[in-house]
This record gives structure tokens, C-alpha cells and sequence, in this order.
């Protein structure tokens, strides 16, 4: 029980809760009111290496920690191989239609096994699963704005509509919260592959897409972002251990 919740209902909240921080970050991408010269070069890249950091250490600190627990070292190496060429493979794909779309699709990669992982520890060990839910609420923020003025910058839809999509993505987390809860909590070496396979994905987009797009000509602020965003991943996985 959280705060007196049934479990059931405890996934959808912390779940959505922590999907909700996409559309917020893409709300937040649309302004640009103040100051927008700088909001579009340093604030930015900035911006954008704090969602890599944050991402390097959804890797580090939860996809591969829990991956790994209940699977072999060639079961786990192949499937993080086999997540790293599947996105490559989509990343090819998406080139050659002419849509960019890597933050959204690390975004997506990191919220998505996050979310049924987050179901599973509800319906095993609950404990941790508040500050589990916080650590995903504050990594899909940055990620969510970086995603949003991607897709703002190359597709040419309107903002309203994006920003609205972003929340209906928000949605498909309770679904495999529950998925989690109900299906996968004894499940635990399926969901380990799941959790590596999108760890492997994240690393090749951190590399091929997301860390190219942080440096800045005649600027250095921008790449401590990446630093801030794993020290928040780090000091959330500490808490949980704690």
C-alpha cells in the first residue's frame, strides 16, 4: 500500500506521475520568450546534456544493475548488443525518411522498461518504488524538452499537437506499470533482457546522436549538464539503496 492506495492503483499513479514530466518538458521547450538568442545555443546544449547525463545514468545506476541481476554475463552482453543494433537499425531508418527523432525515441527507451520495472518492484518490494518513480519523473523532464524541440525542428507540426502527443505517450507508462505488476513481477529474467536490451539502445543513441549535440564552439558550460544529470541519477540511486 501507498498512502493508502491499493497496489494496483499505486502503479498508475507513480507511473503516470512520472510520465506527466514529458509533456511538461516539451510545454517548457515551446518558450522562448526570454531571451530566445541564448535559449537556443547554450541553455540548450546545456539542456540537452543534462537529459544524456540523466540517461548515462538510467544505464548505469538502474537498466544494467537490475539487468544483470538474473541473467548470465553472455545473456546479458548479447541482449545489450542486440538493443545497440536494433536501434542503430532505427536510427537508419528514420535518417532515410527524413525524421530525426533520437531524443525522443532515448526518451521513450529509457520511460517505457523503466515503467514496467517500476510495476514489478510494487508487486515484489515497494519500498523503493516512490524514489524510483522520482528518479524517472526527473530524467523524462530534460528528455522531454530535448525531445520536443527536435521533433519542433524538423517536422514543422504545431506545438499544441506535439505537446499533446508527448502526454498521450505518457499514458503507455501505467500500461506496463501494470503490465509489470500483473504479468511480469515473477517474470524477473524477461524483464531483465527488456531492461537491457534498452540500456544497449540508449548507450548507441547517447554516442551516435544525443552527445555529438552537446558541444559548443567557444563554450564550455554546456557539458557539465551531462555531469549534473548523473550526479541526480546517482544521488536517486543512493537514496534507494539507502
Amino acid at each position: 500500500m501507498l498512502g493508502g492506495l491499493p497496489d494496483w492503483l499505486a502503479v498508475v499513479a507513480l507511473t503516470l506521475g512520472a510520465g506527466l514530466t514529458m509533456p511538461l518538458g516539451a510545454a517548457l521547450g515551446r518558450w522562448q520568450s526570454l531571451r530566445p538568442n541564448w535559449m537556443e545555443t547554450e541553455f540548450r546544449h546545456g539542456v540537452i546534456a543534462f537529459g544524456g547525463g540523466a540517461l548515462l545514468a538510467a544505464v548505469a545506476l538502474v537498466l544494467v544493475p537490475e539487468g544483470v541481476r538474473h541473467l548470465s554475463p553472455l545473456a546479458a552482453c548479447a541482449v545489450l548488443l542486440a538493443g545497440a543494433l536494433s536501434f542503430m537499425a532505427l536510427d537508419v531508418m528514420l535518417a532515410r525518411k527524413g525524421t530525426p527523432a533520437s531524443q525522443l525515441v532515448a526518451m521513450l527507451a529509457d520511460y517505457l522498461p523503466e515503467a514496467l520495472a517500476l510495476g514489478a518492484t510494487l508487486a515484489s518490494d515497494g519500498k523503493a518504488a516512490p524514489l524510483l518513480a522520482l528518479i524517472i519523473a526527473m530524467q523524462n523532464l530534460p528528455e522531454g524538452f530535448n525531445a520536443y524541440r527536435e521533433l519542433a525542428e524538423h517536422t514543422g507540426k504545431p506545438p499544441k499537437k506535439l505537446v499533446a502527443s508527448f502526454a498521450l505517450v505518457a499514458l503507455l507508462g501505467p500500461v506496463l506499470g501494470l503490465a509489470g505488476f500483473f504479468l511480469f513481477a515473477q517474470a524477473t529474467v524477461l524483464v531483465g533482457a527488456i531492461m537491457l536490451f534498452a540500456a544497449g539502445g540508449i548507450l548507441y543513441l547517447l554516442f551516435q546522436d544525443i552527445a555529438p549535440q552537446v558541444r559548443l564552439d567557444n563554450h564550455w558550460g554546456p557539458p557539465l549538464g551531462a555531469v549534473l544529470g548523473f550526479m541526480l541519477g546517482l544521488a536517486g540511486q543512493m537514496l534507494i539503496g539507502a
